[in-house]
């Protein structure tokens, strides 16, 4: 295969990859009673039947091995006006909820309020990758909310015009 042990320049690949513009996701789950989250744009959807999505996050992550006991998240597709819940959801420590509305999904995570889509999952399988850990979930339930999505290109947020 060409390029095979090519050494790629770790800034550079940051800033190829930084030219895909994507959306923005909260991921949630319930930890013995309390909400935890973290900020993820690596999400996708992965197969129609069965329906499954798949998100990477990073194994430096605080609050992702908090999440994996529960066995069910919900991602929340974030809408254009909640950068600031997004850079919250971003940091390490605190209370990322303090302040925050939200139900309980039908898995029992955390569905956000204002949230442009959500979808509640439960954990089906972990893969290494790398310096992350490549999740799928199994979709259980799912609806829409209102708005536009927020989007992140380059370093930076946006937001959709048609």
């Amino acid at each position: 295969m060409s390029g095979e042990g090519t050494a790629i320049d770790r800034a550079r690949f940051k800033e190829v990859l930084g030219h895909f513009a994507s959306g923005v996701t909260i991921v949630t789950a319930m930890e013995q009673g309390t909400p935890v989250g973290f900020t993820c744009q690596s999400f996708t959807s992965l197969s129609l039947d069965p329906p499954l999505i798949a998100l990477a996050p990073s194994k430096s992550s605080t609050s992702w091995p908090r999440m994996k006991d529960a066995g069910a998240f919900c991602v929340n597709i974030l809408a254009d006006g909640q950068e600031a819940l997004c850079r919250a959801f971003a940091a390490p420590g605190a209370d990322k909820f303090q302040g925050v509305g939200w139900t309980h999904g039908s898995n029992g995570a955390p569905v956000l309020d204002g949230a442009l889509a959500y979808i509640d999952c439960s954990l089906e399988l972990i893969h290494e990758a790398g310096d992350h850990e490549l999740v799928i979930g199994r979709v259980v339930d799912l609806g829409l909310g209102d708005g536009v999505p927020l989007l992140y290109y380059r370093s930076g947020f946006g937001s959709f015009t048609a």
